[in-house]
C-alpha cells in the first residue's frame, strides 16, 4: 500500500515521503491517525505543489539545523547518575538526560529527536541527534558517579 507521510515518523519516513506500508498498518494506523494520507495521483500533486511552495521555509529550517549541528561540534557532555562502587548505574541514562544537557548548554532538541544506546555503567557514549532530514550530528557525553 502506497501512503504519504503528513508527519515524520521514526523508521518509517519524512513529511511528505511517499512509502509503501502493510495494507493494515495504512488503514487502521497510519491514515485514522491523520499521520498519513492514500498515494492517489490527486494527493501526490497537491503534496508536489505544497513541496515546491515550501521549498524557501525547508531551506531555512535545515541552515538552522546545520547552525545548531555546527554549534554543538564536537562538545562533551557530562551527565551525572548515582551508581554503585564498581560503576554500574542505578537506572539508565536515557534520551531525556541528554536533552536536559544539551538545554543547558544552549541547544533546546527535542528529546524524540536523540537517540542513545543502552546505558548501564560510567563512561563514554555518542548519542545521534536527527536534526533534519539531511542533517544528523552526534554528540559525546560522559556518564559519570553524582555525588
Amino acid at each position: 500500500m502506497n501512503i504519504i507521510l503528513k508527519t515524520d515518523i521514526a523508521g518509517l519516513g519524512y513529511k511528505n515521503d511517499t512509502v509503501i506500508v502493510k495494507p493494515g498498518y495504512g488503514r487502521n494506523y497510519l491514515i485514522p491517525q491523520g499521520f498519513a494520507m492514500m498515494a492517489t495521483d490527486s494527493n501526490k500533486k497537491i503534496v508536489a505543489e505544497n513541496i515546491r511552495q515550501a521549498a524557501h521555509k525547508a531551506e531555512k529550517i535545515k541552515t538552522e539545523a546545520q547552525t545548531i549541528a555546527e554549534g554543538i561540534g564536537t562538545m562533551t557532555l557530562t551527565i551525572p547518575a548515582k551508581a554503585g562502587d564498581s560503576g554500574k548505574i542505578f537506572g539508565r541514562v536515557t534520551n531525556t538526560q541528554v536533552a536536559e544537557a544539551l538545554r543547558e548548554k544552549g541547544f533546546d532538541i527535542d528529546r524524540k529527536k536523540i537517540t542513545v544506546e543502552d546505558i548501564k555503567t560510567l563512561g563514554t557514549y555518542e548519542a545521534s541527534l536527527d536534526l533534519h532530514k539531511d542533517v544528523k550530528h552526534k554528540v559525546k557525553f560522559e556518564v559519570v558517579a553524582a555525588e
